[in-house]
C-alpha cells in the first residue's frame, strides 16, 4: 500500500543486514533515536537470512563476527553457522530495540536529493515515500547474485538456481548435480550435497589457496563461562583479532609471510588429496592473497569420493540435458546450482541514486566505485555508505570495519541533524587525494596480482578491498573531520 510521509527522519538507513542494523544500534547508543530502517525482505539478516545452503557459515570467527558492545556470548562454535549468525542479528534488534525502526518489505527503486528542500528522497515500488536529512546506504557489497551468461542456460531441461536462491524444496538424493564453481559458497556445500547426490561435478574456473578450518565447538563449561564471565571471551577475541592482524602481512606480495600463507594451503592440500592429478587441478598458478583465502577441512576429501569429479574445462553452452564444455564433451545433469558469486561492483544494484543536479551515482562511478574513507561521495550530499568501496577484507573481520564506519557516519548524522542547514559533501580533492593513497599501497598487494577476482574491476582496479589493516582503518576514522567536507548551502553545479 502506497503511502507519503511528509516526516523528515535524521536518517534512513537502507537495509537490515549486519550494516544496517549496526548502524542502527549505533545511532541508539549515541542517542539518535529519529531513523528508520527500510528493509526489502521480511525479516533481518541480510546475507545470512538469504544465504541458506547446506553448509552455510561464516569462515572469520565468531568471536571476532561480532560488535565489540554486544558480544555474541551464545556462540555454539568458533565458525558459526547461517542459523546461528541470524539468531545474533535477531537478538541484536531485540537489545537495543530496533524493531520500532524497521520497516521489512520496502523495495527501494529510487533516492534522490532535493537541493532545495536539502533533504533526500525515497520512494519504494508500491508508491511509499520517505522523507531524511542523511541517508546511510547499508546494501553491502554481496547483494546481488550473478549468473554468467552461459549460451543455450533456458534450454536447460532440469533444475537449476543460484547458492542464495537455495531449493530446498528440491531433494537432491540420488541426483545428478552439477555446482558451476568452487570457491567461498561452494566449499561449504560440496560436501554436503556430496553425501547424498548420485554423482556430483565441480566445475572449477581456476584453483583456490585454502587453509584448514579447525572447527572448534565450545562445550557446556565454556559456554557457560562465557555468558558468566565475558571477559574470557574478550580476551580471546583480542588474541584471535591480533592474529588475524599479523595476517596482513600475508596478502603483501613476494614477502616471507605470503610465502608462508603458499606453504600452509600446499600443506593442507597434500595431506588432504593424494592424488597427484587431482593434486595438480587444486594448485593455484597466482599469488596467495589475490583472490579470496578461502577455510575447510570437507571440501578436499569430498572430491576425493567416487562420486565426486572435478573438471576444470570451460564451460561453452548449457545444453537441455545438462553442461557443455570446451573439450566438447556434453556433461548430463538433473540439477545446475550456480555458485558464480556476486554482483560485488554494482553496490547500489538497480536502485536509482541521484545527487546534486541529478547525476547518479552509477554515471558517477562508471566501473569505478570510489567513496572517501569507502563512506562519503562527491556530489552526493548527506549520502554515507556501509560496506562501500575499498572497506573489504581479506585477513580479518568485516564487522571491525563497519563498527568503525557506524561510529563515524553517526558522527556525521548527528553534526548535520543540528542544524537543518547542514549540507555535508566530501571535497573532491580529499576523496582523490585518499584513493591515490589506497590504490598505491594496494599496487604492492596481492589483490592487485595477476589473477581473475571479484575484488577488481575489468581494468585491474582493486575497488572492494581496504588496503592496511583494521587498526589503520580505525585511525582513519576515528573521528569525523569537518574539514574534509563542502559545507553548502546553494546548489551549486555538478563538478
Amino acid at each position: 500500500m502506497s503511502s507519503t510521509n511528509d516526516h523528515i527522519y535524521s536518517a534512513i538507513v537502507i537495509g537490515a543486514g549486519f550494516g544496517g542494523l549496526g548502524q542502527g544500534a549505533q545511532f541508539v547508543q549515541d542517542g539518535i533515536d529519529d531513523f528508520l530502517i527500510l528493509e526489502r525482505g521480511n525479516d533481518v539478516g541480510g546475507v545470512w537470512r538469504e544465504n541458506t545452503y547446506p553448509g552455510a557459515a561464516c569462515d572469520t570467527q565468531a568471536l571476532v563476527y561480532c560488535y565489540s558492545y554486544f558480544l555474541n556470548l551464545k556462540v555454539s562454535r568458533m565458525f558459526a553457522g547461517q542459523e546461528e549468525l541470524q539468531g545474533y542479528l535477531r537478538s541484536l534488534v531485540e537489545e537495543f530495540g530496533l524493531g520500532k525502526h524497521i520497516r521489512f518489505g520496502q523495495n527501494i527503486l529510487a533516492s534522490e536529493w532535493d537541493q532545495d528542500r536539502r533533504l533526500w528522497t525515497v520512494r519504494t515500488d508500491d508508491g511509499s515515500q520517505f522523507l531524511t536529512r542523511s541517508l546511510v546506504a547499508a546494501w553491502g557489497q554481496l547483494n546481488a547474485p550473478n549468473i554468467p551468461a552461459f549460451p543455450g542456460s533456458d534450454k536447460f531441461e532440469g533444475a537449476a538456481f543460484h547458492s542464495s536462491t537455495w531449493r530446498h524444496d528440491l531433494d537432491l538424493t540420488g541426483k545428478r548435480v552439477a555446482s558451476i564453481g568452487s570457491a567461498a559458497t561452494a566449499v561449504q556445500y560440496v560436501p554436503e550435497v556430496a553425501k547424498i547426490a548420485a554423482n556430483l561435478t565441480v566445475f572449477q574456473r581456476s584453483a583456490n589457496y585454502v587453509l584448514p578450518r579447525d572447527q572448534y565447538v565450545f562445550t557446556k563449561e565454556e559456554s557457560a563461562n562465557f555468558l558468566a564471565n565475558p571477559d574470557t571471551y574478550r580476551q580471546q577475541r583480542q588474541e584471535i583479532h591480533e592474529f588475524r592482524e599479523a595476517g596482513f602481512e600475508r596478502t603483501r606480495r613476494h614477502t616471507a609471510a605470503s610465502e608462508e600463507g603458499v606453504q600452509l594451503a600446499r600443506q593442507h592440500l597434500e595431506t588432504q588429496v593424494s592424488d597427484p592429478a587431482l593434486r595438480d587441478k587444486l594448485t593455484p598458478d597466482y599469488d596467495f592473497g589475490c583472490k579470496r583465502i578461502l577455510r575447510s577441512d570437507d571440501f578436499y576429501p569430498a572430491l576425493t569420493r567416487d562420486n565426486v569429479e572435478l573438471v576444470t574445462e570451460s564451460i561453452t553452452e548449457i545444453t537441455r540435458a545438462g553442461i557443455r564444455t570446451a573439450d566438447g564433451v556434453e556433461h548430463e545433469f538433473d540439477v545446475i546450482i550456480y555458485a558464480t558469486g556476486f554482483k560485488s561492483h554494482a553496490f547500489q544494484g538497480s536502485m536509482r541514486v541521484a545527487g546534486r543536479g541529478g547525476l547518479r551515482l552509477d554515471e558517477r562511478w562508471g566501473n569505478t566505485p570510489e567513496a572517501y574513507l569507502g563512506i562519503t561521495v562527491d556530489n552526493f550530499p548527506n549520502l554515507f555508505l556501509v560496506y562501500g568501496p575499498n572497506t573489504n577484507l581479506n585477513h580479518n573481520s568485516v564487522v571491525s570495519m563497519l563498527e568503525a564506519q557506524h561510529r563515524y557516519i553517526s558522527q556525521a548524522v548527528e553534526y548535520i541533524a543540528a542544524d537543518e542547514s547542514r549540507i555535508l559533501e566530501v571535497d573532491r580533492g580529499v576523496l582523490d587525494m585518499f584513493n591515490k593513497r589506497v590504490q598505491d599501497e594496494l599496487g604492492q598487494s596481492a589483490f592487485s596480482s595477476d589473477c581473475s577476482s571479484w575484488y577488481k574491476n575489468e581494468e585491474g582496479r582493486v575497488i572492494n578491498n581496504w588496503s592496511g589493516t583494521v587498526e589503520e582503518y580505525r585511525a582513519s576514522t576515528r573521528e569525523f573531520e569537518l574539514d574534509d567536507y563542502l559545507q553548502l548551502a546553494d546548489a551549486g553545479p555538478v563538478r
